[in-house]
C-alpha cells in the first residue's frame, strides 16, 4: 500500500481536468459575447458631461465637476482653474478615446485636478457632409464652438488641446484667434515628408502626384468630391495597419486569455474606439491629399484653407508639443518643424513613451504624459 505521507498522483492528474470544463465555459461565453454583445463589455464614454451647444452634427460637452466625494481618490481636488480648456479632436475618430476606461479617462483627468474641460465632438458625417472642407471646420464650425465656450465660462482667454489631425485645426485656429493663451498639442503633424515611421509613404504619394499634375494638370480639387470620402471602416483598417504586428499581436494575445473577463472587457473597450471610426467628407480628404500629403504647406508655414494670408507664424499662444517616441503615424521630427514655424516665445517639445493612439489614452498615459500636460497647463492658467 502507498503511505500516506505520499500524494496520490492519479488523484492531482484529475484536477486539470476537473477544472477545463469551467474554464472552457468561461471562454466560451466570454468569446461569445465579445463577438456578438461587444457592447455589454465596454468600460468607455461612461464620465457626465452636459451638452451645451449643437451645430447641425457638432456637439459641444461640458465636464462638470464630480459631486462632492466623488473627485479622483488618491488626490483632492483643487480649486478650478480659470482658463477654460477645450479638446478639439481629429476628425475620423468617436470621442471614446477621451474616455476609455474609469482610471484611463483623460476628461476625468482633466476635471477631477479643477480644469473648466470642454470637448468638440464633430459628430458622424454623412454624404451630404462630402461638400465639407478643412476651412468648415477651422473659420466657421470651430469659431462658433469657441464663442460659446467663452459665454459659457465667461472668460475670453482659453487653451486648446489638439491631437492628431485636431492639432492641425487647433494651431491653424490658433494664428486666427490672438485669445487663444495656451496651445498643447499631442502628435501634431506638421512636416508631412520628414523622416521616419510612414512619411515614406506620404513623399511616395507626393512625387506621384506632382508628375500626374505636371502631365495632366490633375489636381484632387477639380474631381467629385464624393469620390474622395474615406468610410469609418477604412479609416479603422488604416489605423490598424500603421502598426500590423501590434494589431495581430493583440488579437493573439486575446485568444490566449478568453478565460479572462477583465482582458477581455478591456480588449473590447479598445475596439470601441479603433473598430468604430468614422468617416472623412470628400472635401476633408481633398484638402489632405493636396495641401498637406502633396504640397506639405504646413512646413512652410502656411495653413490648410483656401484663400487665407494668415500664417502659423501669426501663432503667439504658450506651445507645448508631447511627440511619442514610438509613433509611426506622426514621428517626432514631423512634430518638431512646429516649433521653427509658430511665433510663440514659450515653445516647447517634449517627448513622451507610447504611439499615435498610446499618448493619448495607453496604459502609460496617466503616468507618463498626462502630469506633464497638466502641471504645463496649470502653470499658464489663472
Amino acid at each position: 500500500p502507498r503511505p500516506a505521507h505520499l500524494p496520490n498522483k492519479s488523484m492531482n492528474a484529475s484536477r486539470p481536468l476537473r477544472k477545463l470544463p469551467r474554464t472552457a465555459i468561461r471562454s466560451t461565453i466570454n468569446l461569445r459575447d465579445r463577438l456578438f454583445r461587444a457592447q455589454s463589455l465596454n468600460q468607455a464614454g461612461r464620465t457626465p458631461f452636459e451638452v451645451i451647444y449643437r451645430d447641425d452634427i457638432l456637439q459641444l460637452r461640458y465636464y462638470p465637476a464630480a459631486p462632492q466625494g466623488r473627485g479622483s481618490a488618491s488626490t483632492p481636488r483643487p480649486a478650478e482653474k480659470r482658463t477654460p480648456l477645450l479638446i478639439v479632436p481629429p476628425l475620423a475618430v468617436n470621442m471614446l478615446i477621451y474616455d476609455l476606461f474609469e482610471q484611463r479617462s483623460l476628461v476625468r483627468d482633466l476635471r477631477d485636478h479643477g480644469f473648466a474641460l470642454y470637448l468638440l465632438d464633430w459628430g458622424r458625417p454623412g454624404r451630404r457632409h462630402d461638400q465639407w472642407h478643412l476651412d468648415d471646420y477651422i473659420r466657421r464650425l470651430l469659431p462658433a464652438a469657441v464663442a460659446q465656450v467663452r459665454a459659457h465660462s465667461k472668460q475670453d482667454d482659453l487653451s486648446l488641446h489638439g491631437w492628431s489631425l485636431g492639432a492641425v485645426m487647433a494651431s491653424s485656429y490658433a494664428a486666427l484667434d490672438p485669445q487663444i493663451r495656451n496651445l498643447v498639442l499631442l502628435g501634431p503633424p506638421c512636416d508631412y515628408h520628414a523622416q521616419g515611421g510612414v512619411n515614406w509613404q506620404n513623399r511616395l504619394f507626393s512625387r506621384q502626384m506632382r508628375r500626374l499634375q505636371a502631365l495632366t494638370g490633375f489636381r484632387p480639387h477639380a474631381t467629385r468630391k464624393r469620390w474622395w470620402r474615406a468610410p469609418g471602416w477604412a479609416n479603422s483598417m488604416a489605423f490598424k495597419l500603421a502598426s500590423p504586428a501590434g494589431t495581430i499581436r493583440g488579437y493573439a494575445e486575446l485568444l490566449g486569455r478568453l478565460h479572462d473577463r477583465d482582458y477581455v472587457s478591456g480588449h473590447a473597450t479598445h475596439g470601441a474606439f479603433l473598430d468604430d471610426m468614422v468617416a472623412y467628407p470628400g472635401g476633408v480628404m481633398q484638402d489632405i491629399a493636396q495641401y498637406l500629403l502633396t504640397d506639405n504647406i504646413l512646413a512652410r508655414g502656411e495653413l490648410p484653407l483656401r484663400e487665407c494670408d494668415a500664417r502659423l507664424q501669426q501663432v503667439q499662444a504658450n506651445l507645448l508639443i508631447l511627440a511619442g517616441t514610438q509613433d509611426p503615424i506622426v514621428p517626432v521630427a514631423s512634430s518638431r518643424r512646429l516649433l521653427d514655424l509658430v511665433g510663440s516665445v514659450d515653445k516647447q517639445l517634449i517627448e513622451v513613451p507610447g504611439g499615435h493612439m498610446s499618448i493619448v489614452s495607453g496604459s502609460r498615459a496617466p503616468q507618463a504624459v498626462w502630469p506633464v500636460m497638466r502641471q504645463w497647463l496649470e502653470a499658464r492658467s489663472d
